[in-house]
């Protein structure tokens, strides 16, 4: 029994399966957050930089 419980402890922390999903879900939620509170600024700055493409005479 003891071996049986000493493989399902190892097996449980070593078990890396679905970390990638994890890793991208957070790094999707902090761009997400980010994106909430600069909402003005990045809103002003690609409104500006298009607003620069349409005057630029290339």
């Amino acid at each position: 029994m003891k071996k049986f419980i000493n493989r399902l402890y190892i097996g449980l922390t070593t078990d890396d399966r679905g970390m990638e999903l994890v890793q991208v879900a957070i790094l999707i939620a902090i761009a997400v957050v980010i994106g909430l509170i600069f909402n003005k600024q990045i809103t002003g700055f690609v409104n500006g930089v298009f607003k620069d493409l349409m005057h630029a005479k290339f």
